[in-house]
């Protein structure tokens, strides 16, 4: 275990520096097993209870485990002491689990004396680099860090090799709604199809139609356009307060609806001679009496 000097180094390091001691251990793993600081056996290290990751995909354990029994773990664990001569795992506990499956006796690790939330801060930034992360978990590590530790955007994107603007735009995803949230985590959506959907006044219905239809990113995004200026399915949008009348207009329509004993409202179109009349029943018998009257019987 390090001492107190490297304590005091490790609690003002900020992102970046955190980020070293994750890539140390990739440095020294091309090196093979040898180059950890020693091996443990596997009964001794017990798992972070606050691993920000809470699902582990069989199908991968397995891979992993079957690579593990041919090779050997390659990748030192970083773990740091804790009592009773155990090791708690700050990064790796996917290698653990395999081992695990894969029946070793022992594993190469690095030791480091993290404080409690170097610890969860190591294990975000871990998650955060695997590939096969959904996006959702993605922001959602981005937000911790941001939140718990306040990392900014710019220096996230910096110690992590990301753009700013990838960070930004899956932070935007954590603002839609959790049906959907769920959806990009199942992987039934993908992001690009949840950021077409941001602007959307029914995201969640609209999203179900991409589902449904499969419907491409660029195709997403018309759909959501159409909604605001109408709705998805077409309808106009509501249109703006027509034009005062003139009083010929008005007159004309008191002549009509006094005449026909219902409502009659004109609608002309400026500057044409074109327009539309409307005529507005209340009962089946005036429906009735209106048929008549245009029939001529």
């Amino acid at each position: 275990m390090v001492g107190g000097t490297e304590r005091k180094r490790g609690l003002g390091r900020g992102l970046s520096a955190l980020m070293s001691d994750v890539a140390e251990t990739e440095e020294r793993a091309s090196a093979g097993p040898a180059a950890a600081d020693k091996k443990i056996p596997i009964e001794q290290i017990t798992p972070n209870p606050d691993q920000p990751r809470k699902r582990f995909a069989e199908g991968d354990l397995d891979d992993l485990a079957a690579s593990i029994k041919e090779k050997g773990v390659i990748q030192p664990l970083i773990v740091r002491a804790i009592a009773d001569g155990r090791y708690e795992i700050v990064a790796g506990e996917r290698r653990w689990r395999a081992s695990q499956m894969a029946q070793l006796h022992e594993l190469p690790v690095i030791v480091r004396d993290f404080s409690d939330a170097e610890v969860l801060e190591v294990a975000i930034i871990e998650n955060i680099q695997r590939a096969d992360l959904n996006a959702i978990e993605e922001a959602a590590g981005y937000r911790r860090l941001m939140d718990q530790f306040g990392h900014t955007q710019e220096k996230m994107a910096e110690a992590l090799g990301k753009s700013r603007s990838h960070i930004a735009n899956l932070l935007r995803l954590l603002n839609l709604p959790e049906p959907l949230l769920e959806m990009v985590r199942s992987n039934d959506l993908s992001a690009g199809h949840a950021r077409a959907l941001l602007g959307a006044e029914d995201p969640v219905g609209l999203a179900r139609r991409i589902i449904r239809d499969g419907l491409s990113v660029r195709a997403a995004e018309a759909l959501v356009k159409k909604e605001q200026s109408g709705d998805a399915r077409g309808k106009p949008a509501a249109s703006k307060a027509p034009a005062e009348k003139d009083a010929d207009t008005k007159a004309l329509e008191g002549d009509l609806s006094a005449t026909l004993g219902m409502k009659v409202v004109l609608t002309h179109k400026p500057g044409g001679e074109s327009g539309e009349v409307t005529l507005h029943y209340k009962t089946l018998e005036e429906l009735d009496e209106l048929c008549r009257i245009l029939s001529g019987t």
